[in-house]
Formats: structure tokens, sequence, C-alpha cells
């Protein structure tokens, strides 16, 4: 009938995306059949579910299923299904606009590197768009269901920037995707073809995936359809198979399907509970690579949830903590209701149970990773080893088999590749530690070199060198490991229990009681700025360092603080002097340039823990005074 058509452009960011696309993954172009089909299959999950209160919405067609046509005259691949289906406003929200979050960080990640961007873009799961791979012009006809016929919709597209939407006439409900192929796709028009990409991406796809079988001709050497539909794909749900059943390649293309990732995951678990208080199945992944929006803790799509092979919902963050987003997968609970909704879910002792589970399976996962092959496990948290840092804080419960996890940068490997477990620490602990060091900072290089280090160099001491903007927040509920108290080196007084020189301590105590004066100098001149002056024990180098208060904040979370916009406490730090240092010694005898001394030995303290000076241009005067001295 044709009413309502309209020529609309495509958002700016589809646009993008749609150039991309076309060159990034041409290489792979065989996706766009494992997405359409995905697709299909999603609207048809969707209507299941919909229908659990209104079954007249299958308009006396309940046999959901998938079918895929080829037209060699046309040039066209058609993939069609009996789901949910589409209005125009659907078509134009959902084919002509990109709602994902995340999107501007997206784009900002592209290199121009064609692997790198089409792993990123798989990621992104834009399934629709990878039609135009291998097509120069998409049609789709979908009709929503419980709509009239009349009310279908028609959205049309070459993929140069515009598509147009117009009403038709639809009888059946569910959606036609039809695509043009390009010059140089004949390939496509081909049933074998077909079939073999169908089986390779989409077997585990649990609807029946049917196309028109055909056979061969012996007198007219070819093949020939019949008028018979035939089923290509086992068209059962692969996480309630038996795990003998399943190939590694099965479990690796099921996973490509729920997660957008064209790469294969690094590790996976499949598991049946029964039994306890609620029974399930859950198939569990872990991807290679960390996804463009890994920070963003409010998107937790991983796990698609399923009450009796029927979907419920792909964004069920009831099932599995932010600290572990990156895990991707299936649940399909036996005891749920079909009709269950977020906010059930959010008081369902059930779920609190499948969740307990879950996160089990997925630390002991880790845990056997860890233990038994440590070069795929320092892939992992290359990773994802700064996300998992915050379970520590949010995941009491585990919070021991999360520390056991956990990896660090120290100064004994001197590597910014965070190899060493807390366990590999109390192992090499010098005899009578009894406090694991670590130290605070906005980079490796800033932490290695920081002169709150310069005594544990001396003594051999190994500390954690903890630069990840989470450390801060996670060594608040970290503070002991297997009965060893963390102590960080920049706050309080410097204990070093047994390993203390007596000797030194006993001759800091006759040194400070030389320097009594100088101190009380130094504590009113810099009265606005600093708590106290003292003589340090840590420093053996460097001639001035700054710490915190035993209970105060350190200047490193401050200025993170700062960062993020959010006030920090107006607390100040300690200045601690090297007695041994020249320029300390001189502040003895020094006159003249007495103020400018101390200002630039603070301003230089606050410089070697990375820290940015109120007045520079003050400090480079008085800098400049002193050399030409």
């Amino acid at each position: 009938m044709g009413s309502m058509k309209e020529t609309l452009g495509f958002q700016t960011e589809v646009k993008q995306l749609l150039s991309l696309m076309i060159h990034s993954l041409y290489s792979n172009k065989e996706i766009f059949l494992r997405e359409l089909v995905s697709n299909a299959s999603d609207a048809c999950d969707k209507l299941r579910f919909t229908a659990i209160d209104n079954d007249s919405l299958y308009e006396n067609d309940s046999e959901l299923k998938i079918k895929v046509t080829f037209d060699k005259n046309a040039r066209t691949v058609t993939i069609s299904d009996n789901g949910v289906g589409l209005n125009r406003q659907d078509a134009i929200d959902h084919l002509g606009t990109i709602a994902k979050s995340g999107t501007k960080e997206f784009f900002s990640q592209l290199s121009g590197d064609q692997q790198q961007d089409a792993a990123l873009i798989g990621q992104f799961g834009v399934g629709f768009y990878s039609a135009f791979i291998v097509a120069d012009e998409v049609t789709v006809r979908s009709r929503k269901a419980g709509d009239l016929s009349t009310q279908a919709v028609e959205w049309k597209s070459k993929g140069d920037g515009e598509f147009s939407v117009e009403l038709i006439e639809k009888p059946n409900r569910g959606t036609d995707v039809i695509l043009h192929l390009k010059e140089g796709e004949e390939e496509l028009l081909s049933g074998w073809k077909l079939k073999s990409i169908l089986t390779k991406y989409s077997d585990h796809i649990s609807l029946p995936i049917q196309m028109i079988k055909e056979t061969w001709d012996e007198e007219k050497s070819e093949m020939v359809t019949t008028e018979e539909w035939e089923t290509v794909n086992k068209a059962s749900a692969l996480w309630a198979r038996s795990k003998s059943e399943i190939t590694e390649d099965e479990y690796k293309a099921f996973y490509k399907t729920i997660s957008f990732d064209f790469q294969d995951p690094l590790i996976y678990t499949h598991n049946r509970v029964e039994g306890g208080r609620s029974a399930y199945t859950s198939l569990l992944y872990i991807p290679a690579k960390a996804p463009f929006d890994i920070w963003d803790r409010g998107q937790q799509k991983g796990i698609k949830l399923y009450v009796k092979r029927v979907f419920i919902m792909d964004d069920a963050e009831q099932l599995m903590p932010p600290y572990l987003r990156f895990v991707k997968g299936v649940i399909d609970s036996v005891d749920l209701p079909l009709n269950v909704s977020r906010e059930i879910l959010q008081e369902s002792r059930d779920i609190r149970s499948i969740r307990e589970g879950s996160v089990k399976k997925v630390l002991g996962m880790l845990e056997d990773l860890a233990q038994n092959d440590s070069e795929k496990y320092q892939l992992f948290w290359n990773e994802f080893g700064q996300v998992l840092k915050e379970g520590v804080g949010d995941d009491f419960s585990n919070k021991d088999r999360i520390a056991q996890l956990l990896r660090f940068s120290t100064t004994q490997t001197e590597s910014k590749v965070q190899s060493v477990s807390l366990k590999d620490y109390l192992a090499r602990m010098k005899e009578g530690q009894d406090k694991i060091y670590y130290i605070t900072a906005d980079s490796f290089s800033t932490a290695l070199h920081s002169p709150h280090l310069e005594v544990f160099k001396k003594k051999g001491v190994e500390v954690l060198l903890l630069t990840d903007r989470v450390d801060e927040w996670m060594v608040n509920y970290l503070t002991e490991f297997e009965g060893k108290t963390l102590q960080s080196c920049s706050k309080g007084d410097l204990d070093l229990g047994v390993l203390e020189d007596e000797q030194a301590k006993e001759e800091k105590k006759q040194i400070e009681d030389g320097f009594k004066s100088v101190l009380d100098q130094i504590q009113t001149l810099l009265a606005d700025r600093i708590q106290e002056a003292r003589i340090s024990l840590r420093l053996t180098d460097s001639p001035s360092c700054v710490v915190a208060d035993e209970k105060g904040m350190s200047e490193h979370l401050k200025r993170l603080l700062k960062q993020a916009g959010q006030s920090a406490p107006d607390s100040k730090p300690i200045l601690e002097l090297n007695p041994k240092h020249p320029l300390v010694e001189r502040l003895k005898t020094e006159k003249a340039c007495f103020d400018d001394l101390v200002y630039v030995l603070f301003d230089q303290a606050q410089l070697a823990e990375g820290g940015q000076l109120e007045n520079p241009s003050a400090f480079v005067k008085r800098l400049n005074k002193l050399l030409l001295q």
C-alpha cells in the first residue's frame, strides 16, 4: 500500500561505524550471517517472553523458527524470523541510531589498525550493520506481533548515510532482512555455502534454522531445489547439552555469538547445579581482551538469564557482582518463575544462591588458571586485574580468595608487569619482617624512585608498587594477608620492627637533639603548610620527603580525589629531613638563605611524590637564587 514514506539520515555514529566496519571486517565477512541469525533468534526469544502473559501474540503460530533463503536472479539473501517484529518507530530507533552508552569512548579507541578495530567493533555489538559488509542495499520488512497487517514497516538503505521507512502490508508477524549482494559476492548465492556458514557459526542456536532442501540432479549435474524445508542446525540450547557432546569449537562459537567478540575466549566453565536452594545450569566465559567500556560499572550486560530455556533478559546485573562484569555467559534456572521481573530478581533468595554459586565458579576458574597456567593467567591479569581489585571491597565474603589472585609490581622485579602474588611476597620476606610494605603513586616510575623506598632498598626489603587508580581504594579494605599487616611506606612513623638498626635509632635521638632548633624554625616557617617537621630514618640519599599521618589521607589519594572533582580533606603532610644530606646539614649554619632553602626542600619533596606546586614560579626563583650563591 505504501504510505508515510520518509527518508531520514543515520545518526552520525552510525555513519562512522558503517564506514569503519565495511573496511575493517571485510576479511571476516562471513560473520554477517551469524549476526543477523543471532538477531532473529533474539527476536523470537523476546516474543516467547512477552507472550507468557499474552499468548494471543503468537497469532496461531507458536512454532518459532528462522528461515534463510537466496535468489540467484535477484542476487538476494533473505533472513526471516517469526519473532516479536518491529513497528515503524522501532525501525527508526533501532536501525537508524546507536543507543548504546560509551559510544564516544568506543570511537576514541579505534586506532586505524584493521585487526584491532575489528575486535573493538565486535565488542560494540553492531550485528545488524554487518549486513553492509556484503550488501549494497538492505531492506527490512517487519510487522510487530499483535499489530494489524497494514501496520507493517519497510526500512531500506544503501548504507550511504540515509534510510527510508514506509508503511506496508505484511500478513505474518516477524522480520525479513533482505540483502542485495554487492558485485563479487556471488558465492553466497549457494545453498551449500550458506549452510556451511550457518553450521560453522550458528549451530548452537536453540531455534531451528531452516533452508529449502536441495538435491543433486544427475541429469542436469547440478543442485536443484525441492518444496521441502530442512533444519540445518542442531536447534538445541548448547548449555543444556551434556559437556561430553560439545566440542571446543562449539563452545567458542557460542561465546562469539553471545559476546559480539571475534576472538576466542580465554577460558570457560560449564556447570549444572542440582539440589540445594536452586537448580540451574551456567556456561560462563572470560574474554581474552577487555571491552572498551570496562570501566563503566553500570555496563553489566554479560550474563543472559533463561528460565527453563526461555530467554528472560540479557543484562541481569543481579547475577554477577560489578567486579566480575567482564564475565560473559548464560545462566538457565529451573526454579524461577517465567514472568520474573527485575524487582523479583532483587528480592529472590534463589537469585542470591545462583549469584553466590556463579561467583565461586568464576573465582575457582581463575584460581585453577593461576595455579596451572601462569602465562595465561598473566594475560587475564593484564586485561582485567584492575577490575578484579574492586572485589576486595565489593565482596567481603570472598575477599581472601580474591587477595590470593592479586598480582603486583614490586621493587624486586622492577617491572611494570604486575606478576608478583602476595604469597610470592611472603615467601621472600626478610627474617623477622612482620609487615607487607607498599607505596602508592601516580606512575610506576614515581613509585619505583620514591625517596620513601631508600631505606627499604638499602635493607633489601621488597615493597609493592601500587600505581593503579583503584589501589588507594583497595588498600582501605585489604589491610592484612595471612596474618601480615599491609603498611604504607609513606604514612606515619617508619616502623621496620626487628629490621631496624638499634644503633641507628639511638643515633637518630642524638641527631634530633642537635637539630631541635632547626626543626622549630622550619615548623614556624611552614606552619600553614605542614603538620610537623622531623628527622627521618627512611631517607638515605634524598634530602627530604613528605609523609601522611598514620590515620591521614595520602598525598596521592588527595590528588586522585581532586582529579575526579571531589573535595579532599584539608590535612597537612609531615616534612621529614635526612640529617646526613649536605643540604639539610647546611640548615644548621645557613642564615641568609635559610627560608629559601627550606621552601626548596619542601617543594622538592612534593615533586618527588608526583605532586604539583602551588607556586612553581616562586620555586624556580628560589632555586636559581641558591644556585647562584
